[in-house]
């Protein structure tokens, strides 16, 4: 089952994962920047240090030319020079181990002069070349203000380098003291070189740089170099030069140092923006991280917050419904029922409510109103019910006990055994309507409490249990264990137990009878009913035990079902327990523990006044018979019941007080009478017939 909070996350899932795909897009674009930014500043520092080891390169070549060229005042300066170079490419071992790897053979050659200057300054050229075409991957920049720089910075060297050169070159042409064949055109070639490099520096450098190349090319230094270029450009004709090239050496190496830096200069340049764009580029990727991060907790945020707003006054709605039903609304139900004027509970919407829960809230409350008008027609209607039920069962008990009493003069008056037959069983009838009307009375709760009683005999209830139902004949006794019951409860037990016996004969076929036994139980009694009738299955079992535990409703239960809310309200009432178990072979066994508060010790009797009566007439054919198989228990006689036999007299009438009048007795006085009685003929015809 799904919830609120799942559908919300499942609407906002799609457009958060939207927005989280594009922020990582952008985050991505961002971060491939500053990995450009960053590739852009290293690339400047190595292009900054490449050049140092150009510089020194190129020094090391124009010593390196004058010595060559036969001017052994430059041996002293080669050494230094070469020293320089050695430090830098240290540095840059692993970009330079393969541009140098044979300088160690050309500087032996060069200082035992057995390689043209020619091949020295060729040589130097072509290592300077490959060290200058490492790539760096400056030109890949994204941001123009970079690639121009890095423009720029490849510019002036490409400048610095053709300078270079001439200088080399024109230190050994100083040197040899004049062009040699061919000479005159490559010192031609490298200033052409040299003024291409500065007009693409020109194009690509900022004013400022522009304006300090300006000024490194007119300081003294840049005009005395300018002046011997003139000389050697006027000495195209192969005439001898006359120059120190130890002047035109330091000129042009200052010339150089200055350019040097410069480009070291435009080189900071280019990195400081290469680190403006990396940190640019970082901030970006960190708003950008907040944004992702901001985006989905808002995310969050928001469906939880669209989720409480719905969810909490629903789950506050739902548990106000739940308090309403479960305890405002019966509680209101049945103090209705009880007679009081109780008006239907408030139901008010939650608190901040939108208004489609207020909605619900008024419609729920329109339901409840329904439901509790419905609810107390239906509490008033039952209560009617009852009340007209008890009311019935009543008068019904009214009329019968007048016409128990009738019945009984009418046995006193009647000396014909065949009508005093017919008026016992007559009496029997009225007995088993009585136990209805009083059936009733306990199904709607009005049996009022009951008037007490001496303790009475287990075995007498049980015989006054027997003597209600309609087929008593068909009912055997088996042992029964002698207690005496509290008397507020005989006539409850009595009632119980009638019932259930009746229940077990109208299921069970006719030429079964149906069996009583009784057991004291630790400090409780157990009274078995035992049917061999139709059984019932296991759900049935389940079904009727709920109703003998006093659960259900009698006024919307099937009629035939009213035995056992009879049975059920009556153990509630007595405290005992009553259970249907299967029989051991066929057939349903009621059990009855009745609690120890029923059962009464047996008290030491006082000295009692025995008064015999006459023996009665013989007793009617349509008197109850007991079975002739009596049973012996120990040295006592017993009946066919299992009951202890008395011996065949006279009855024994026992008077405690002088006895009542007809008028002065109740109902169960008198029905106690006429079950002692009629007892007591049957005893006196049994007597007479033969034992066996």
């Amino acid at each position: 089952m799904t919830t609120i909070r799942r559908r919300v996350a499942r609407t906002l899932a799609l457009p958060v994962a939207a927005v989280l795909v594009l922020l990582a897009v952008v985050v991505a674009i961002e971060a491939r920047g500053y990995a450009r930014a960053a590739s852009a500043a290293r690339a400047v520092s190595h292009v900054l240090a490449v050049q140092d080891l150009v510089q020194e390169l190129q020094t090391e070549r124009g010593l390196a030319a004058g010595l060559l060229g036969g001017n052994a005042g430059f041996r002293a300066e080669l050494a230094p020079a070469r020293a320089r170079v050695d430090e830098r490419r240290t540095r840059l071992d692993r970009l330079v181990t393969g541009p140098l790897d044979a300088l160690d053979g050309v500087r032996i050659s060069t200082d035992a002069a057995t390689i043209s200057r020619a091949s020295a300054f060729g040589f130097y050229t072509a290592r300077i070349n490959d060290l200058s075409r490492i790539d760096t991957d400056l030109d890949g920049a994204g941001d123009t203000e970079l690639r121009r720089g890095a423009s720029a910075l490849r510019a002036l060297g490409d400048a610095k380098e053709a300078i270079a050169q001439e200088r080399a070159f024109l230190n050994g042409v100083f040197s040899a003291g004049g062009f040699r064949k061919g000479e005159f055109l490559q010192f031609v070639t490298m200033r052409s070189a040299k003024d291409a490099a500065l007009a693409t520096f020109t194009r690509y450098a900022t004013p400022e740089q522009r304006a300090s190349a300006d000024y490194v090319f007119g300081t003294g230094a840049g005009q005395v170099a300018r002046h011997f270029e003139d000389l050697a450009l006027a000495s195209g004709d192969g005439r001898d030069l006359q120059v120190n090239p130890q002047s035109w050496w330091s000129a042009h190496t200052t010339v150089l140092d200055d350019l040097l830096r410069l480009e070291q200069h435009v080189g900071s340049v280019i990195s400081v923006r290469a680190e403006t764009l990396r940190d640019q580029a970082t901030r970006r990727m960190i708003g950008l991280g907040v944004i992702v991060l901001l985006c989905v907790a808002g995310a969050i945020w928001l469906a939880v917050a669209a989720s409480r707003s719905i969810a909490r006054p629903l789950a506050s709605l739902a548990a106000r419904a739940d308090e309403l039903s479960q305890s405002q609304l019966p509680s209101a139900v049945r103090q209705v029922a009880a007679g009081a004027e109780v008006d239907a509970p408030d139901f008010e919407p939650p608190v901040g409510a939108t208004r489609e829960v207020q909605a619900v809230a008024a419609a729920f409350d329109r339901v409840q109103r329904t439901a509790y008008a419905l609810a107390t027609e239906q509490a008033q209607l039952r209560r009617g019910t009852t009340d007209s039920l008890a009311d019935l069962g009543r008068r019904h008990q009214n009329l019968l006990r007048r016409q128990l009493g009738l019945i009984t003069r009418l046995e006193r008056e009647e000396a014909d055994p065949a009508g005093l037959a017919d008026l016992f069983e007559l009496d029997h009838l009225a007995t088993r309507m009585r136990r209805n009307a009083e059936s009733l009375l306990v199904l709607v709760g009005a049996t009022g409490p009951r008037p007490g009683f001496e303790p009475v005999p287990v075995e007498d209830v049980v015989r006054a249990a027997v003597a209600e139902v309609e087929e008593y004949r068909r009912v055997t006794l088996r042992r029964i264990d002698e207690v005496r019951l509290a008397g507020t409860a005989a006539s409850a037990v009595a009632h119980l137990l009638a019932e259930l016996i009746e229940n077990g004969l109208a299921f069970s076929s006719p030429e079964v009878d149906v069996e009583l036994q009784g057991r004291l139980v630790g400090d409780r009694y157990l009274i078995a009913v035992v049917d061999q009738g139709i059984g019932m299955t296991g759900a049935d079992l389940d079904e009727a035990n709920r109703r003998l535990r006093g659960e259900g409703d009698f006024l919307t239960a099937p009629a035939r079902y009213l035995g056992h809310y009879v049975v059920g309200r009556l153990a509630r009432d007595l405290g005992a327990e009553v259970v249907l178990t299967p029989s051991p072979v066929t057939g349903v066994t009621a059990r009855v523990v009745l609690p120890a508060a029923l059962i009464v010790a047996e008290p030491a009797l006082p000295p009692i006044t025995v008064e015999y009566l006459p023996a009665p007439a013989p007793a009617p054919a349509a008197l109850p018979q007991q079975r002739p198989a009596p049973m012996a228990e120990g040295d006592v006689a017993r009946t066919p019941n299992g009951l202890p036999r008395r011996p065949p007299r006279a009855p024994r009438v026992t008077r405690l007080h002088a006895a009542p009048g007809p008028a002065d007795l109740s109902p169960d006085e008198t029905r106690s009478r006429l079950t002692a009685f009629r007892s007591g003929v049957a005893r006196g015809a049994r007597s007479e017939e033969p034992q066996t």
